[in-house]
């Protein structure tokens, strides 16, 4: 069965997080969906999330699409992936901590090498979580 994982911080859940799940889907058959932990969000993104890791990390799980959802981790981010072994990656279009190659170098390196790809953006304008109330 092929694993897919997905990240975000989910913060909050909208449509264009579910169109990265029905994405993900079409190169799986389970889709574990990784949850930026709170003091990530607010080093990468500078602010403190509108919601605590936990209860976006409940809204997820309650997804139809996501098989398994799992918080993050705070030092190591590689190490979440590395324990789930997914043959896929999807990462987000507004995803920029690392690019593609980068990414698959520093897998390589821990001897894991999933393919990785990037979904397409679903409706930017008005589905990016900066957008979106809460």
């Amino acid at each position: 069965m092929q694993t897919v994982m997905v990240f975000g911080a989910f913060d909050p859940l909208h449509e264009g997080h579910r169109s990265l799940f029905r994405q993900a889907r079409r190169h799986g058959e389970e889709l574990v969906v990784v949850v930026a932990r709170d003091d990530r969000i607010r080093k990468v993104k500078g602010h403190t999330p509108r919601s605590l890791e936990e209860d976006r990390l409940s809204h997820v799980q309650n997804e139809p699409l996501v098989d398994r959802a799992v918080l993050g981790e705070l030092d190591d981010m590689l190490k979440v992936i590395i324990e789930h072994k997914p043959d896929v990656i999807i990462l987000g279009y507004d995803q920029v901590t690392f690019d593609d190659e980068e990414l698959q170098g520093l897998l390589k390196k821990r001897g894991f090498e999933p393919e990785i790809k990037r979904a397409i953006a679903f409706k930017p304008e008005k589905y990016k979580s900066s957008k979106v109330k809460g």
